[in-house]
């Protein structure tokens, strides 16, 4: 990706890109005053031929005309706008977005959509990288339709430092979203605890700082630490759990951040199993653990002043002769003990442990991400995820979203409800009431956490888009949470 204020009726590239926002009177090129008069005819003249509405996630092509040295002009819709008004920096990312996805085969892209000051050119380049994306790992044959290998920006601002790590930023925030989105979508067959911590490793390694270093706990060792969480959920599977740690420890860090990732490889229910229907998608059910792994390596690539440690708690859950039934009871780290009701509520066993490591090592803030809840979809559908915890980090967290582009909604945590986790036998069940099943799952983490300031984000709808594409977003794996939690470390490093 590159930065240029060129005249954009030069750029030689496959597509040129331009924002049409839509009106009462019709479509209207926004930003765009120096497309040749032919060519803007065509967008107002030809509207309703083409299809052309400048709805957001609309995408049409038209000839260049011979103003151009393009081949073609992609108009992307920013919805309605307001006649001298900017679209928002989210409505761009979604727009630029929403054009790479749909040129897949244009070898070189150029994006003239508004960008005049820095939150547009950012919001320009991390559209387009968010959208030029493919998994293609098990298809096989020639491939087509392949992303955008060169992208260009244009903007007046392209001589400005900030407007260039800007850039930088994006190359590396989309480069992490990537990684997630590699991960979710890669079969469960392939991608197993072991194999995950194998990848996590490569990681690292491929991020090339010293300051960033990587621990493995096996079975055995997850054993020896009284992980009782992991090991629980994970002992009915013939692949035995993993507990990773990822740390970036800069010199003289302005703070300290843990994240906590669910990393269920895959998830069958165990002993208490899920329906078949639908039960392919819990292969994303590890897209916690790969959103703080890629988070961490993207603090690593950026050099940020704060210290972050990530650990990802990995295991498949899976029915067999040695698979934790309803009524076992655990131990966690720690001590505390829990007695599993249903096996199909397997994450908060696993993050339990993760959350006590966490805290053991005494953070400022810990934060957890996991596909946690069917819950989280029943309250608030495939595209918004919660945030529960306590109160001044759960807006921080909704703060750090909104910055980023992505939706979290805050939750509470009602007492009354922690009544429903009480053991006839334990200190703790694993499931409470059916109602507000969300909200105790985050009352059940909070018992691990102690005083340490905490939040806990439920991925569960908006990790895998089991629909179809929409804006910079593909189908499968989305990457979220990624873009949230690298906001809020940022901004812990200038409080």
């Amino acid at each position: 990706m590159t930065l240029t204020s060129a005249n954009p009726t030069r750029q030689t590239a496959d597509a040129l890109v331009v924002a049409v926002a839509s009106s009462p009177s019709g479509p209207r090129v926004v930003g765009a005053d120096w497309l040749p008069a032919d060519t803007a005819a065509q967008v107002t003249g030809l509207a309703g031929v083409l299809g052309v509405t400048g709805a957001v996630d609309e995408v049409r092509r038209v000839p260049a005309g011979t103003g151009l040295a393009a081949k073609v002009v992609v108009l992307t819709g920013v919805g309605a706008l307001d006649a001298g008004d900017s679209p928002e920096p989210e409505t761009l990312r979604r727009a630029a977005g929403a054009a790479l996805r749909e040129l897949g085969g244009a070898r070189t892209v150029a994006l003239a959509l508004p960008a005049e000051d820095v939150p547009q050119v950012a919001a320009v380049a991390e559209g387009a990288l968010l959208g030029a994306y493919s998994y293609t790992r098990y298809r096989t044959g020639e491939q087509t339709g392949a992303p955008a290998e060169d992208i260009t920006v244009l903007s007046p601002r392209s001589r400005d430092k900030a407007a260039q790590a800007a850039l930088a930023r994006a190359e590396v925030l989309a480069a992490a979203v990537h990684g997630v989105r590699d991960l979710v979508n890669a079969a469960p067959n392939d991608l197993f605890p072991a194999a995950f911590a194998d990848a996590a490793k490569a990681a690292v390694k491929d991020a090339g700082t010293r300051n960033l270093k990587i621990t493995v706990l096996d079975e055995k060792a997850l054993a020896a630490g009284g992980y009782g969480g992991i090991l629980g959920v994970g002992q009915g599977s013939a692949r035995p759990p993993r507990l990773v740690k990822v740390s970036y420890t800069p010199s003289r860090p302005a703070a300290k951040v843990a994240l906590v990732g669910k990393g269920i490889t895959f998830d069958s229910g165990g002993i208490s199993i899920k329906p078949a229907a639908g039960m392919d998608a819990m292969k994303s059910d590890m897209a916690g653990a790969a959103a703080v792994l890629h988070t961490v390596v993207a603090a690593a690539r950026l050099e940020l002043p704060v210290a972050v440690t990530g650990w990802l708690c990995l295991a498949e859950n899976m029915p067999s002769g040695t698979a934790q039934r309803p009524s076992d009871v655990l131990t966690i780290r720690g001590g505390k003990t829990v007695e599993v009701l249903n096996t199909d509520a397997e994450g908060r066993l696993v993050m339990a442990d993760g959350l006590v490591a966490a805290v053991e090592e005494k953070p400022d803030v810990v934060i957890d991400i996991a596909t946690l809840t069917g819950a989280q979809l029943v309250a608030l559908g495939p595209r918004v995820s919660a945030v529960m915890g306590t109160d001044d980090v759960r807006t921080e967290v909704v703060d750090a979203a909104e910055a980023a582009g992505e939706a979290f909604w805050p939750m509470p945590l009602p007492a009354d409800l922690r009544a429903g986790l009480k053991s006839k036998v334990a200190d703790l069940a694993n499931i409470g009431d059916r109602f507000g099943g969300m909200l105790t799952a985050g009352i059940f983490l909070q018992e691990f956490v102690g005083t340490t300031p905490w939040a806990h984000l439920d991925i569960a709808g908006p990790a895998f888009n089991e629909k179809a594409a929409f804006g910079y977003t593909p189908a499968g794996g989305t990457g979220v949470g990624v873009r949230t939690l690298l906001a809020l470390i940022e901004a812990r490093a200038v409080r």
